[in-house]
Order: C-alpha cells, then structure tokens, then sequence
C-alpha cells in the first residue's frame, strides 16, 4: 500500500472514529465512574462485531492491495500497535465500536466468540460473555465489569449466538457439498443431519437461553460496576444475510466459477434456504433470548437487510476488477463492490487472508454497521429499529445508512 493511500484511509476513519486504535491504546476517561466523563460504547460478542474481515474492502482476485484498505496492522489492538491482545479475535479498526463524535469507543468482542468461554481446536482462547478466569484470561462480562468501573459506559452493544448454531461448520458443509457435486445431481447441505441438528426446536431453544443468559451475565457485570439500569443501555443486533438468494447471483451454477472467482459456492437452494430458513431462526433465538431476558433498558438493532444489494456475489455489484476501478479507493467503489468478505479456502494460502474472515462484513460492511450502532445511540438516547441503506456514496466515509 503506497504511503499516500495508507495516509487517506487513516484520515478517512479519523474523521468518524474518536479513537480507531481500540481499546488499549485509548486512555480512560479522566475521573470516569458511572454517569461521569467520556460517555464510551463497548462491543462484546463475536466476529460479526469485533471487526473480522474489516481489513479489506471490497474483494478482488487480482491484488490484495487492490482492496486492502487498513493494512498488516488492521488487527492490532494491544497498547503498543504491535499485535492483538487476544489471538485471532480480529478486533479491526473498522469495528463498530468507534462511532466517533465525543463518544470512547472499546472493543472487547472476539471472533469465534460463543456465550460461554472455550478454547478452540488450535488451541486459541475464545471468551465468552461470562466471567471466566484464569491467569490473564478472562471472560467478556468480567472485562465489561473492569471497562465499566474505569470509563462511563452508557452503550453495550452485543453480537452473539452465531457461533453457539456452528456458523463456521455450516458454512464449509455448503461449499464443500457444492465443490464436490455437479449440477445434475447437486448435494445440498439444507438436508444434511449435521446442518439439521443445529435447527431443530430443541437446540433453537438451547441456543436461546445461553443468549437470555449471556446478556444478563452483561447485566450482572454492570450492576458490579456500579451501574443502575437508567445510566446505560445494552443494544443486541442480529445478522446481515451475507449471500443472496439463488437468483440474485451473478455467478451460474455450472462449472467452479461461482466459488474459484467469486468465492460463494453454495448451490442455489440452499443459498434459498439460508436466507429463508438459517438466518431467520437464527436471528429469531437472538431476539427471543433478548426478550427472554426482560431487561428494561435493552434495545434491538435489526441489520438483517443491511447488505442488501451489496452482498457476496450479489449481481448488483461486483471484485473489484470486474468493476474496472483501479482499487477499493476510486470513486465509487463503496456501492459498486461488495461488503461481504469471500469464502476462502486454498487461497489463504502464501497470502495475507484468513479463512476466519469468510463471509464476514468486510471495511464497508463493518463501517456501515458503526453507522446504524451511531443511529441507534442517537445522541446518547438509545433507540431500536431496522437499518437498512439509505442511499450511495459515502457520508464522512461511510455507507449511508438509515434507521426505520
């Protein structure tokens, strides 16, 4: 990335974020105790909040500088700008969290995150929204309680549940069912005993509860803070469908295309079903257990159309080189590219891509989710609602968004 292109994009977020490097490297707010100093919003939660995939804008085959638009360091979050505070949890400084405005933003989500602490495959710790600790390793509610006790909280918005329905395998059982069949005898993954199990009323029911109970885990960190339910507001936002329906691809079916160029290879039906079925009920026991919860000071933020028209291989928009623009930074390119991350397998390969980032809101889409998080703080009276785009270009260098 040339330096005067790195420059732009640091001035670009500068001009909407108050504090883009995250949480450590912001200084708390003098004096800060509930209702005194800096009002601050802090993101717990998952992937689809703590920045994975915001490095890059738009998606391209041709170059990773043709859409990296944050750089190696777009995940550092620890005090010194040299690396992550917690490994792969892709804190980005696209994240949501920064809305900028006199508003303290601090990103305490983590990609991969689930309700409840674990420890992955690989071995990397995964906080949950509960007060896990151990050493150095601690829970997400446990760090809220410590955020909260230093800085004057007045927004916790939260992304979570995802995870808890095996996001992540469900995805690679549709690529690889569409990789490994051929059109006239197409493997779905809708039908699949291991997609299934995470569907049926049961486990829809289990999932909901572990949310009602993460988000009054939040309730109990803030209370232990000092915290009474009129001085802050905890927001729960769902999930933007990443893919369109079938007919909204602009990739066919036949031949490798659909995955090996746009990076989407789920057969038609069950991108039919994932938009009809998968994000509905799981967006369904994200809010069930928001309500479950009966918490008077929570709100809801729906971004389950916020991509549309903007999503992964969706035929309104286009890589980056199909476009014909020169990089993610030519005019236009914010409604002209994508805002959902490619799937991607191989070709992480002797490059700078995880294959954590796949079908995650990318630069655009984490920018136009900090622009409904601003909407919905609205001045520091919280409200719910839809968010939804409103219109193209850029309103201080992000999607225009609206709140209905």
């Amino acid at each position: 990335m040339s330096q005067v292109v790195r420059t732009r994009r640091r001035a670009a977020l500068a001009a909407v974020a108050l504090a883009l490097a995250g949480p450590a490297a912001a200084a708390p707010s003098a004096l800060a105790a509930p209702g005194v100093g800096t009002p601050t919003v802090v993101t717990v939660g998952d992937s689809y909040i703590s920045g994975e995939a915001g490095r890059w804008a738009g998606n391209s085959n041709a170059s990773e500088s043709r859409h990296d638009a944050l750089g190696a360091d777009a995940y550092w979050d620890n005090a010194t700008r040299t690396g992550e505070q917690i490994d792969r949890c892709h804190r980005s400084e696209s994240a949501e969290a920064f809305i900028g405005g006199g508003v303290r933003g601090v990103n305490l989500a983590c990609s991969g995150a689930r309700t409840a602490t674990y420890t992955d495959g690989d071995g990397r710790f995964k906080p949950g929204l509960d007060f896990f600790l151990s050493g150095a390793s601690k829970g997400q509610a446990r760090m809220l309680q410590e955020t909260a006790q230093a800085d004057n909280v007045k927004l916790v918005v939260v992304s979570i549940g995802g995870n808890d329905f095996d996001f992540a395998s469900i995805v690679q059982t549709c690529v690889t069912n569409w990789a490994t069949s051929p059109t006239w005898w197409k493997d779905y993954c809708n039908d699949d005993s291991s997609v299934t199990a995470n569907f049926t009323a049961a486990n829809v029911a289990a999932q909901r509860l572990k949310i009602r109970n993460a988000l009054l885990n939040l309730r109990t960190a803030m209370s232990n803070a000092g915290y009474s339910a009129s001085q802050y507001t905890i927001l729960v936002q769902n999930y933007g469908s990443p893919i369109p329906a079938g007919s909204g691809f602009r990739y066919g079916e036949s031949g490798y295309g659909r995955q090996s160029t746009g990076g989407c290879g789920f057969w038609n039906a069950d991108a039919n079903w994932a938009n009809a079925t998968a994000l509905p009920t799981i967006n369904g026991a994200v809010f069930g257990g928001a309500a479950d919860a009966g918490l008077s000071n929570l709100r809801t933020l729906d971004v389950s159309s916020a991509f549309n028209g903007r999503r992964l291989c969706e035929n309104t928009v286009g890589l980056v080189e199909e476009r014909g623009l020169a990089s993610w930074a030519s005019p236009g390119a914010v409604d002209q590219t994508e805002w959902v991350n490619q799937i991607r397998t191989v070709s992480t390969i002797n490059s700078n891509y995880f294959i954590q980032e796949s079908l995650h809101p990318n630069y655009w889409g984490q920018l136009a989710l900090r622009a409904c998080v601003r909407l919905a703080y609205n001045g520091g009276t919280p409200r719910s609602g839809r968010c939804t785009r409103a219109a193209n270009g850029l309103l201080a260098g992000e999607p225009r968004m609206a709140l209905g």
